[in-house]
């Protein structure tokens, strides 16, 4: 990978995993190349996996095999705009059902922890719209939601 710049990803030791899950999951997403240690380090041995290159819908990212040293939080999440229920729908059951979970507000959480934003376009753009009424409205409806339900939102934009 000859990116200057890739987010950097820690796990407890399963990078790979997490990387081939990121690869079948999201369009545009790949494992690019598997590293091993060059010799014992705190978290491992020498030849175990070190870094996982690969990208995420675009993205550039390395998976670290740092060890339980740092868990990931909610400071940091992929935001994944969706086109419709069903992209929606795809992206969510898939991390949530493969171990994660899901929490509030289209937020949800991978089986390593990281966390995610499953937001469909109609509502990024109905709460950035020049329209401060209805934008409020779709942000309560939004507010009210675990994974986000667009016919909802799309009523909650009618009024």
């Amino acid at each position: 990978m000859n990116n200057k710049n890739r987010i950097c990803l820690w796990y407890e030791g399963d990078a790979v995993a997490a990387a081939q899950f990121y690869a079948a999951t999201f369009p545009d997403s790949a494992v690019q190349a598997v590293h091993h240690a060059p010799g014992d380090y705190p978290s491992g041995k020498e030849g175990d996996v070190l870094t996982v290159e690969f990208t995420v819908m675009g993205i550039p990212c390395i998976g670290l095999n740092g060890g339980p040293v740092f868990k990931h939080n909610e400071s940091f999440s992929f935001q994944v705009s969706t086109e419709d229920q069903a992209e929606t729908d795809r992206f969510w059951n898939a991390i949530v059902g493969n171990g994660g979970e899901a929490s509030v507000c289209g937020w949800c959480k991978d089986k390593w922890g990281l966390s995610w934003q499953i937001s469909p376009r109609v509502l990024t753009d109905a709460v950035a719209g020049p329209d401060k009424a209805a934008a409020k409205r779709a942000f309560e409806a939004m507010m009210q939601m675990t994974k986000i339900d667009i016919a909802a939102i799309e009523a909650a934009l009618k009024g």
